[in-house]
């Protein structure tokens, strides 16, 4: 007898909890850096199993316009090739040093239970901001992602601010801060590693009408991890 009424009022209990929901929820991003900007972030919410990209493999053409550029419409056209549920540059333009950007999203009636979130940094040769299909939690908190940059392996990381942009094209697109230097004679080789992998930072220097890098050592210089990312599940 105490079974049933124990069982009885559990079911009245969960019955009157709310359900999680786990196809509702918030996302924010974080930017962590000095004087780093990222360009229009990629939000997608996407099936097991997909992924934009692998560490240790060769990065798409789509990857390497975003890491080299920014451009993340032909990422987007992947996604939404998935039938992922897609947040194209929540922050509105470009995510500045302290700044963040805070978002809701719906995966209802669709499997889309991975997270994946891309941005170029500014300013570097092929850096990107990703965290790389994480399993979006279902039951209801708030979670922190702390993520990485990671290298392309597509263009060498000469820290020389020329506007280059285009897949292909060396040199840095822009410094948003506007604190870069000038006449600089390229600060690394191309990489050894030309898949995608973990970022090993900026060098820069203290000469700003010289040296090997047009950054500033003293303000541009970053390490792991570049971005946070917090997903609230009612």
């Amino acid at each position: 007898m105490k079974a049933k009424i124990y069982a009885g009022l559990l079911a009245a209990s969960l019955a009157a909890a709310p359900a999680a929901n786990a196809t509702q929820f918030t996302v924010e991003i974080e930017n962590l850096s000095n004087a780093i900007y990222y360009t229009p972030f990629l939000v997608a919410a996407h099936p097991a199993g997909t992924s934009l990209f692998s560490v240790g493999e060769a990065a798409s053409a789509n990857l390497q316009a975003m890491a080299e550029g920014g451009d993340i419409s032909g990422l987007v056209a992947d996604v939404n090739g998935l039938g992922a549920t897609v947040v194209e540059n929540p922050a509105g333009g470009l995510l500045g040093p302290t700044a963040s950007t805070t978002f809701d999203m719906n995966t209802d009636g669709t499997s889309n239970d991975r997270l994946t979130i891309v941005a170029m940094l500014l300013p570097t040769n092929d850096a990107f901001a990703g965290l790389n299909a994480v399993e979006i939690p279902t039951e209801p908190g708030t979670y922190t992602f702390d993520v990485p940059a990671y290298d392309a392996g597509t263009e060498a990381n000469d820290e020389i601010l020329n506007g280059g942009g285009a897949p292909g094209v060396p040199g840095m697109p822009a410094d948003p801060g506007g604190l870069a230097g000038a006449g600089g004679t390229g600060a690394a080789m191309a990489d050894a590693n030309t898949t995608v992998h973990i970022h090993r930072g900026a060098l820069g220097d203290t000469d700003a009408a010289g040296g090997t890098s047009d950054l500033d050592s003293r303000v541009h210089r970053w390490l792991n991890p570049v971005v946070r990312v917090t997903v609230t599940v009612q």
